[in-house]
């Protein structure tokens, strides 16, 4: 249950990013990655967690929230500019920052896993899992968002990113 919880946030943010017109190609890789991510970070969290108090999730929290804003802001910027691309492309550090910053919950929740003593193995495999399924899933809705919404989409898609770091930061 914990590990679809975490993932829907990933999925949100996933609708956002589906919408600057990947291929198929980036949709895998993205999905790939963040469920890579999905299992680093709580492995990180499960490890600190039993040495360290809640003092890094907060931090992680607001790291978090800054990243998605930046991201959400540019991807509005770049809309009412006359260039093609998107400001924001999930490849190479692009990929490694989205990944990142819709995996920083899980990390949190690792720290917390880690100090109760969860299952080490299940918890991994199954944030990974659902991680990736659920940023396939919301990649391709935003795909397909995006072919109906035509040039308005990364508007869009950049507002649902900073929507999510300010509920990160104030909710």
């Amino acid at each position: 249950m914990m590990a679809f919880a975490l993932s829907l946030d990933a999925f949100s943010i996933s609708v956002g990013m589906g919408m600057i017109g990947l291929r198929l190609r980036q949709i895998v890789m993205i999905g790939m990655t963040v469920g890579l991510f999905h299992v680093m970070m709580p492995l990180l969290g499960i490890v600190l967690g039993k040495l360290v108090s809640q003092y890094i999730g907060v931090f992680a929290y607001i790291l978090g929230a800054a990243l998605l804003l930046y991201i959400g802001m540019q991807m509005i910027r770049s809309s009412f500019s006359d260039d093609t691309g998107p400001a924001f492309s999930p490849i190479g550090w692009g990929l490694i920052l989205f990944a990142l910053t819709v995996s920083i919950d899980s990390f949190s929740a690792g720290l917390s896993l880690g100090m109760l003593g969860a299952k080490t193995f299940v918890t991994l495999v199954s944030f990974g899992l659902f991680s990736a399924l659920l940023t396939w899933a919301g990649l391709f809705l935003g795909r397909k968002a995006e072919g109906v919404l035509g040039r308005y989409s990364e508007m869009l898609g950049g507002c649902i990113l900073i929507g999510f770091g300010v509920k990160i930061l104030f909710i």
